[in-house]
């Protein structure tokens, strides 16, 4: 049933009409929702699937995992400014040694509150509240048995207004977000019986974690729309190039410092109420991955799809 709302919500949009665009917008900037970090607008929306594939370093006992996950999330304005999304992935782990496991990792929440747009400065600001449910995915993919809040804030600036000494510049964009991932436990202890036959309790300490990012983006739509038309086609006219960096830094509990990193650059092809997406996932130490991964979305405007249902706000009315 965890994806039953995903399904239901995708095969309706397969035969609505397009309308134009409706979502992301702070003046004539238009925000594609980015992938590999949340977006600061609050929307109607879908993506489904969004499907990667990462290696993981091997760490104490454990040995070096090949992760592959597909998962979905859906968000709803509750009113204009204020919505929650709801989202899972399904897991496979492959370990260099021993046996692969699959599951579904925890039901994660995110309601969030577009604090402003600033139309003429193409900017918006929004902050969130993320919910990782503990013990709603599987131990055998390593989804934690613990609940984690993770306050958030987000941001978003496009620089149309520089002068036009550097008009080509006005294309570029930046947003980006800082949140600080709180655990409800700080420790989970296991026990087992070694091979002398005692129990053994092993404690494993649940750090608070500093979690933050930014993209970088060059709008082509922007370009051709609003500074100089350089004749490009379909469907290269409908592209964003990007590059996303996500990092963590763990603050206590014997992990502080231990920061892990990837820079993920790619494209995002935006157009009517569909947006697709591909980026690579470039570790930037030896904690953060092994080699280069893959991250692929498929993303659903429900506000352009649905304007007068579904991909409008419960209260409030209105785009």
């Amino acid at each position: 049933m965890r994806f039953l709302l995903f399904a239901v919500a995708i095969a309706a949009a397969s035969t609505a009409p397009v309308h134009a665009l409706a979502h992301g917008f702070a003046g004539k900037r238009f925000f594609p929702a980015t992938i590999s970090i949340d977006d600061p607008f609050v929307a109607d929306e879908l993506s489904l699937p969004t499907v990667s594939t990462v290696k993981e370093p091997a760490s104490g006992d454990s040995p070096a995992t090949r992760e592959i996950e597909a998962s979905g999330e859906f968000s709803k304005r509750i009113t204009p400014e204020f919505g929650i999304s709801i989202g899972s992935e399904f897991r496979r782990r492959i370990p260099d040694e021993g046996r692969a496991e699959s599951g579904f990792g925890n039901v994660e929440l995110m309601p969030k509150y577009r604090i402003l747009v600033d139309e003429a400065g193409e900017g918006v600001l929004s902050a969130g509240l993320g919910i990782e449910l503990g013990g709603t995915g599987s131990a055998r993919v390593e989804a934690d048995p613990f609940t984690t809040f993770e306050p958030t804030l987000f941001g978003g600036k496009g620089f149309g207004n520089l002068p036009d000494s550097v008009a080509l510049l006005r294309p570029f964009a930046v947003t980006g977000f800082v949140g600080l991932a709180i655990p409800n436990r700080a420790a989970t202890s296991t026990t087992h019986v070694n091979e002398d036959g005692d129990a053994v309790i092993e404690s494993e300490r649940h750090p608070h974690v500093l979690r933050y990012g930014m993209t970088l983006q060059y709008s082509i739509p922007y370009l051709q729309s609003f500074v100089r038309d350089v004749g490009l086609g379909a469907p290269f006219n409908c592209m964003i190039p990007i590059v996303e960096a996500v990092l963590e830094t763990p603050l206590d509990r014997g992990a502080a410092g231990r920061t892990t990193a990837t820079i993920n650059p790619g494209v995002i092809w935006s157009g009517g109420s569909v947006q697709v997406g591909v980026e690579a996932i470039v570790p930037v130490n030896d904690r953060s991955g092994v080699g280069v991964g893959v991250i692929g979305q498929l993303h659903f405007y429900l506000d352009d799809i649905f304007p007068d249902t579904l991909g409008r706000p419960i209260f409030g009315g209105g785009q």
